[in-house]
């Protein structure tokens, strides 16, 4: 006897076609807001170090001494 509302199994085969475009959907979506955020980051990376940028002396910037700091801005 089944439980009330559990649906019928599915063949291995319908299970990864399932998966499959899941995983194509997921991709679109994650490449889209990158697209996005791409034509941006300008203005988000303003944003994330304004804080920073505020606090430091005037006609000074920001110096990154290795390629991957600028990464760590968080």
């Amino acid at each position: 006897m089944e439980p009330s509302g559990q649906s019928e199994k599915q063949p291995l085969i319908e299970h990864l076609a399932e998966l499959r475009s899941c995983l194509v959907i997921s991709l679109v979506a994650v490449a889209g807001g990158f697209a996005i955020a791409y034509n941006y980051i300008q203005t988000i990376s303003e944003w994330f170090f304004l804080p920073l940028t505020q606090v430091l002396p005037e006609g000074k910037g920001l110096i990154f001494t290795a390629y991957q700091e600028g990464f760590f801005f968080i």
